[in-house]
């Protein structure tokens, strides 16, 4: 009999300190007129928060393991900010799950964030291709590009702007979102060398053979032309006034590709002028009917 009387104080002291601790996680907090937020309601806010907090710090480690160190310093940076934009989210989600009412929050500061997002629109759209410019490694620095018919050697990719000097040495400042907007050609992506031509047309009648041994001659005397892979000749097309040839060859440094261009042809002019082989201008036969 004392055991059992026992046992029924103990569930009775048990249920009254659950009880206790219900009442003290349902205490109320009233901040201004619409919004009430319980103990209970701190504390799942908290849980997730933290809960958030692992969750990205481990996709951060996933996606910045294969950066280079100066690349993951810039999207730190961008992390940083993209963090706490999350923690706002889950923060009002998590308040309006649990049954506090936000919608005087979200209706007070729509009108802000509105004007805000418009404003920073462009921004965001350039810090959001510079991180995918930093993830899947596109562009580095050192790359010849071209982008809207200007070509240049990157010398900085930054989270909102690359900077690439031209040949004329001229800083080309692009905003980061063009990437998303325009194609972009990577001259080097492959490496760093690549294939050249020079156009030539030459007078119906001419030697052909002859025409691709000096081609082929004036593209390997050039210091600035790679021995391997060797130069080709295409012969392109029967043209209206000229048989049309291209002389292809390789190149180490594309940047400056039209200084031993200029070369090739100033050769191909000289040899083709020792080997009577002539380059002929446009022409036209004109055939005149007189109605009698």
């Amino acid at each position: 009999m004392v055991q059992d009387l026992s046992e029924i104080e103990d569930q009775i002291t048990g249920s009254s300190t659950w009880g206790n601790i219900k009442d003290f996680l349902g205490l109320h907090m009233n901040i201004g007129k619409d919004i009430s937020v319980s103990i209970l309601d701190v504390l799942i806010v908290i849980s997730a928060i933290f809960v958030t907090s692992v969750v990205l710090r481990i996709a951060l480690r996933i996606i910045t393991r294969n950066l280079p160190n100066d690349d993951k310093g810039k999207f730190n940076v961008v992390y940083g900010y993209f963090r706490w934009l999350v923690y706002l989210i889950i923060f009002l989600i998590t308040l309006h799950s649990v049954g506090v009412n936000v919608t005087a929050v979200f209706a007070a500061s729509a009108a802000l964030l509105i004007g805000i997002g418009l404003a920073l629109q462009t921004l965001f759209q350039d810090i959001i291709s510079g991180v995918f410019i930093l993830i899947d490694q596109t562009v580095h620095v050192g790359d010849i590009i071209e982008l809207e018919g200007k070509v240049g050697r990157v010398i900085e990719i930054k989270l909102r702007t690359t900077r690439a000097v031209t040949l004329d040495n001229k800083v080309l400042v692009i905003p980061n979102h063009l990437y998303l907007e325009n194609s972009l050609y990577n001259w080097t992506q492959n490496g760093t060398t690549t294939r050249e031509s020079v156009e030539v047309g030459v007078a119906y009648g001419s030697d052909v053979q002859l025409v691709k041994k000096l081609l082929i001659q004036a593209a390997q005397e050039n210091k600035a032309v790679l021995s391997e892979p060797p130069p080709a000749v295409v012969f392109t097309d029967f043209g209206d006034s000229s048989l049309n040839f291209k002389i292809v060859f390789t190149l180490a440094d594309s940047f400056k590709a039209q200084f031993p261009k200029s070369d090739i042809r100033f050769e191909i002019d000289r040899l083709f002028r020792e080997n009577n082989i002539s380059i002929p201008f446009p022409q036209r036969d004109i055939h005149i009917i007189q109605n009698k």
